[in-house]
């Protein structure tokens, strides 16, 4: 008996919709200087995120659109509030640039291989990098209080979060990217 695939209308995929229109709220907010309700925005879209994947997973409502749009929206929203802390001088562009291009280089292989109908899985070391990143932008927004202390403890944390990112884009890639160059054949 063949199972029917979930509808993409459904609630995980509605959060990670609503998690993409978040973004330009988040950056409008950030740009006019309301950084705590900025914060919120993002601290708001994190828990979406949560919470989309575990009713996906709880009700069976994974889709192939939630496996490629859920982790863009996340990273859209991580690279703009990056982009936005690094305009007002509260994070480091490296550090951005960094991860601009390990999300472009995984955005790129997900698609080429989406195109050969493999849809890649989220990896845990990802996941980590993520959780990392996430919790070193939040403390980004504390930064002042860091600074009096003399220790730039989100700093640090958002090398870790780099760092581990880059560790995941090479396990990414050491168990995905062959399958960029083999041959699939469609008509089996």
């Amino acid at each position: 008996m063949r199972k029917e695939k979930p509808s993409n209308f459904n609630v995980p995929n509605a959060l990670t919709m609503l998690r993409l229109l978040l973004i330009p709220v988040f950056i409008y907010l950030m740009h006019i200087g309301l950084m705590r309700e900025a914060l919120y925005v993002f601290v708001f879209a994190s828990l979406t995120d949560l919470l989309d994947g575990w009713i996906a997973r709880k009700y069976n409502l994974i889709t192939d659109f939630g496996k490629l749009f859920d982790p863009l929206a996340d990273k859209l929203m991580v690279l703009s509030v990056m982009a936005m802390l690094a305009i007002k001088g509260i994070a480091p562009l490296a550090a951005i640039l960094i991860l601009l291009v390990k999300e472009l280089l995984m955005f790129i292989g997900g698609f080429l291989l989406l195109r050969k109908h493999i849809v890649v899985y989220s990896l845990p070391l990802g996941k980590v990098a993520q959780f990392v990143t996430v919790a070193a932008l939040v403390l980004c927004f504390f930064h002042a209080e860091f600074d009096t202390w003399g220790y730039p403890v989100h700093l640090w944390l958002l090398w870790v979060g780099v760092g581990l990112a880059i560790l995941s884009l090479l396990y990414y890639f050491k168990h995905n990217g062959m399958k960029l160059f083999e041959e699939t054949d469609l008509q089996a």
